[in-house]
This record gives structure tokens, C-alpha cells and sequence, in this order.
């Protein structure tokens, strides 16, 4: 994020215990390292295969198996209770910290659009919370899913390129842009989707907190890009041209090491 120099951080010949299986192509070897910024604390990923139809099949095909997978992996999670759950969390911080920032007595409802939104559980708690919702995805199964079961606007498509959507009181990326190749470009198209006063709300793994608890650590595994420290969390929206609001470090429920903050466009 800064253009510091790299080195090899972690290294791994096999898959970690608990990564999800991905289908390799023939021949190939698993051979991963994760290469760290001596100067800000990022990482990256160097791995060899091709992944980038990652996100298009083999990622839900892998992690969901089919229509019904992703229906009880959305049901399982969504009844977590509270104690358990990142997205009951997620949802009361992110809401509180618009609305304390809003008038609440604005007639309209609150526009949110959740890109890359996986099994839909965070814009489904965030309609019960009051707001009007929208998701994109790169797989049409899961946007089928946001429409018919989640009961939202459900768009596959790339939030760099999408049109005649917005603008938008909230843009939320929830885990997703460490799985992009330029993070920083993706989050810089966003910004033409915001309303006057929007913010974005930004969620990353922390590598800098978990690497006390070692390489097998889930904010490594195979197709995080990047992983984050707090200072290339602020380089990543300084370089997307937008200002940073807040920003913040914490352990959720499920154990993950989490960036979590928002930011929104530059003042003219």
C-alpha cells in the first residue's frame, strides 16, 4: 500500500487445516507465500495458479456446494445468538454510527448497498433495522438468493462497472476487498455511487493483530490478496481518494481479527 519493500513473511507447501479446498488445475502445486511490506505491515499473497475465476464458480461451489448449501449456511448463521454472532455486531456499530451522524427523523429510509454480499445475512439484519437494501455479487446464485430469501435488490455484478443504481447513504464492504487484486481501485469507483453525505463503511482482517497466534491464522488463507495493518487500512482509503472517519481494531465473536471503519469522499 505504501511501496515499501517486500519480504517473505509466511510460506506454505500444503493448505492450512481449516482452508476451504479449492480445485487446483491439473498439475499444479500448492505453493503459497504471504510477502510483508517492511515499512507499513501489509501483506500479499504470491501464488502461482490462477485464481481468477475464483469468485465467478469454484468459490460458492467450494464453500456451498449448491442452492440448498447456501440456504442452510444462511439460516445457520443467521441464528446465532447474539453472544456468537459478528453480524448482530456488525449491524447494531455500523447503524448507530450513521444514524448518530443523520437526523433520524428524515422521512426517506436510508439506502444501503452491500457489495459482494456472500450468503446475504448482513443486509437481511440491516432491513429489519429500517434499511432499503441492495447487493451486488459476481455469482448469479447468490444474488438469485439475496432476491428470494433475503427479500432484497440482488444485482450480479462488478461495483467497478455496474450502472443505474444509487446513489447511496452507505456502501459497505464487509470482507471483501482483500480478496480483490487492486483493492484500491475497486473502492475508488464506489465513491460515484455515494449520496451527498454518504459514507463507506470498510472490514478487513487485521494480519497485524492475528500474527501473534501464528501463519495458520483463517486472515491468510488462500485468496485473501491482501491483508491489512492499521496503517495500510488508512493507506487504502487515502489512495482511493476518500477520508478517513474512523477507524478501529477488534476480535469478534467468531474469533476472526478484524479492521473495521468508515470513510467518505473528499471534501472540494
Amino acid at each position: 500500500m505504501c511501496g515499501g519493500d517486500l519480504a517473505v513473511w509466511f510460506a506454505y507447501a500444503e493448505p492450512p487445516r481449516l482452508e476451504t479446498r479449492f480445485p487446483l488445475a491439473k498439475g499444479a502445486i500448492y505453493w503459497r507465500e504471504l510477502h510483508r511490506c517492511r515499512c507499513c505491515g501489509h501483506f500479499v499473497e504470491a501464488f502461482a495458479p490462477d485464481q481468477s475465476a475464483l469468485y465467478l464458480n469454484e468459490y460458492v461451489s467450494a464453500t456451498y456446494q449448491d442452492d440448498l448449501g447456501i440456504r442452510r449456511a444462511f439460516d445457520r448463521i443467521n441464528a446465532l445468538p447474539p453472544d456468537r454472532s459478528d453480524n448482530i455486531g456488525r449491524v447494531r456499530y455500523v447503524d448507530a454510527f450513521w444514524r448518530e451522524r443523520h437526523r433520524v427523523d428524515e422521512p426517506q429510509t436510508p439506502r444501503l448497498l452491500d457489495v459482494g454480499a456472500g450468503l446475504g445475512v448482513f443486509p437481511f439484519r440491516m432491513k429489519q433495522a429500517g434499511w432499503d437494501c441492495t447487493t451486488l455479487d459476481l455469482d448469479e446464485r447468490l444474488t438469485a438468493h439475496h432476491r428470494a430469501v433475503v427479500g432484497v435488490s440482488g444485482l450480479a455484478a462488478d461495483v467497478r462497472t455496474v450502472v443505474g443504481i444509487g446513489p447511496f447513504d452507505l456502501i459497505t464492504f464487509n470482507k471483501v476487498l482483500e480478496h480483490i487484486p487492486d483493492p484500491v481501485e475497486t473502492l475508488a469507483s464506489a465513491s460515484r455511487l455515494l449520496a451527498t453525505a454518504g459514507l463507506i463503511y470498510i472490514e478487513l482482517p487485521d494480519g497485524e493483530a492475528a500474527e501473534a497466534e501464528g501463519k495458520e491464522r483463517e486472515e491468510y488463507f488462500l485468496g485473501h490478496r491482501h491483508v491489512f495493518s492499521f496503517a495500510s487500512y488508512a493507506l487504502l482509503v487515502a489512495r482511493a481518494g476518500l477520508e478517513l472517519v474512523a477507524c478501529e481494531r477488534l476480535r469478534e465473536p467468531s474469533g476472526k481479527f478484524t479492521l473495521r471503519g468508515f470513510s467518505r469522499a473528499r471534501a472540494l
